[in-house]
């Protein structure tokens, strides 16, 4: 299976992306924590994006789509993929749809939730400032994966997110409307408790992929 994870920052896309991936055995690419391991570890990548990440703007589309097409050139990601945070536009889109020719149908699911209730949860989202991994619920102040300290990400502020929410809704609409007409796109709402919204992923998915088709 081939997935793409839409919806707006804060919807929950990392969180459904990991169960997905443990509950299906498919590699979780986020190209947040792609930049961000960038960003931290210094590299020349990094070095040329902070500034961008920092400020809460998209990165140039030759950027992503060289970064994605690279990680799904992986043998890892073979027979399949869960991608949270690619494709936010329609040319990222485009290219995508090349880089899986011939590798299976494509599911694309929409998590939808209220600008006010992605507010409240970005500014109280945290990140690990050693690996700069999303914060699990269950995490109190130390990071689960590296056992870093806790903190709030630089691009939380509410100005930020106001500003990051507002360039998602322009990039959204075209990239929903790319896709909306695909019988294996579904929409969810992201605005329920997380094993709630799973389940009914786990529906929407079985449902799309029995379709077995691409677009």
């Amino acid at each position: 299976m081939n997935l793409v994870m839409l919806g707006p920052p804060g919807a929950g896309k990392g969180t459904q992306a990991e169960r997905i991936s443990r509950t299906r055995a498919l590699p979780k690419i986020s190209t947040g924590d792609i930049l961000r391991e960038a960003v931290h570890n210094r590299t020349p990548l990094g070095c040329v994006l902070k500034e961008d990440m920092e400020a809460g703007r998209l990165i140039g589309d030759d950027v992503m789509i060289g970064i994605v097409q690279e990680r799904l050139d992986r043998d890892d990601a073979v027979t399949g993929f869960v991608l949270d945070g690619f494709p936010r536009t329609v040319v990222q889109a485009s290219a995508l749809d090349r880089m899986v020719d011939g590798r299976g149908p494509l599911v694309v699911l929409d998590i939808i939730v209220p600008e006010e209730v992605l507010v409240r949860r970005l500014a109280t989202r945290r990140i690990c400032g050693e690996c700069g991994s999303n914060a699990a619920v269950d995490w109190l102040t130390e990071c689960g994966k590296c056992g870093g300290q806790l903190v709030a990400r630089v691009d939380d502020s509410v100005d930020i997110v106001r500003d990051r929410l507002a360039i998602y809704r322009r990039q959204a609409k075209p990239l929903v409307d790319y896709y909306s007409t695909r019988p294996t796109f579904r929409q969810i709402d992201g605005n329920l408790p997380p094993d709630v919204v799973t389940a009914a992923i786990d529906a929407a998915l079985a449902d799309a992929a029995a379709r077995g088709v691409h677009r």
